[in-house]
């Protein structure tokens, strides 16, 4: 069954109870989050580990946001209606669940849901960390967990022009092959420099396509001096997305967690 509920369905069917759970997994290994054929995705193996539990299930668990092939996730909220016939409690179906999930993939939590919520229609927040491996040399610890930039940064450039992407703006600039309206909120961006990984944290209601791969690579142009704080307003205000930076790389994108206001 497809998992493009219509805000009208928050309620589980009859027959299903709604559960909500925190779910983390290693991004390299699967072609993301949505099931496809002939390619691992995390929904198709949460779904089939569930069915070892509950072999009549027929409902995919719903996720705050879908991710990208690589992307990785420490905390993405889901819903999942499940038969009520289940036989394990909430409180102990993460530990039943990652006995017949891979390491790449974990529950952290599952517990039953609060009322009409909806993991993707109730969200009200979602938050993304973009990971960058700031060393001459690579590291084989975060292969494939951050990207590697040699050179120097300027994080004092890069926050000045965050700041001025912040806001409901039209962001079409920054997205890829985007045939949904291009307005969104970005209600935070903030690059946070360490010894060895820096991270660019990024917050809004919601996101259009490579949004976030495309402002952290913009970001990186002003962190290199090869663009100006300044000029990243005027390549948002253009629309153009041949003006912005290139689409980083999938593998250092982590959705990092999702809020719900009242429902949460």
């Amino acid at each position: 069954m497809s998992d493009d509920a219509s805000p009208r369905f928050y309620t589980p069917p009859y027959g299903y109870r709604r559960l909500r759970l925190t779910v983390a997994w290693d991004g390299r290994v699967y072609a993301g989050w949505q099931a496809q054929r002939s390619v691992p995705s995390v929904q198709e193996t949460l779904q089939l580990a569930l069915r070892r539990l509950a072999p009549d299930t027929g409902f995919y668990p719903v996720a705050a946001g879908r991710t990208d092939a690589g992307v990785h996730a420490e905390a993405m909220a889901l819903h999942w209606d499940v038969p009520s016939s289940l036989r394990v409690p909430p409180e102990r179906l993460a530990r039943a669940l990652n006995a017949h999930l891979p390491p790449s993939v974990a529950v952290l939590e599952a517990r039953l849901a609060p009322e009409n919520f909806h993991a993707r229609f109730s969200c009200t927040e979602r938050r993304y960390i973009y990971r960058l491996l700031t060393a001459p040399q690579r590291h084989p610890l975060w292969e494939g967990r951050a990207l590697h930039v040699p050179l120097e940064l300027d994080a004092q450039a890069m926050n000045a022009a965050a700041t001025l992407l912040v806001g409901r703006h039209d962001f079409a600039a920054f997205a890829t092959q985007e045939d949904r309206q291009t307005v969104r909120e970005l209600l935070g961006l903030e690059v946070r420099p360490g010894p060895l990984i820096w991270e660019i944290h990024v917050a809004g209601e919601s996101f259009l396509r490579h949004m976030v791969r495309g402002l952290v690579g913009t970001l990186l142009l002003v962190g290199q001096r090869r663009l100006e704080p300044q000029a990243t307003r005027d390549i948002l205000h253009s629309g153009q997305r041949a003006r912005a930076g290139a689409n980083v790389a999938a593998h250092g994108l982590y959705f990092a967690g999702a809020s719900y206001g009242l429902r949460g």
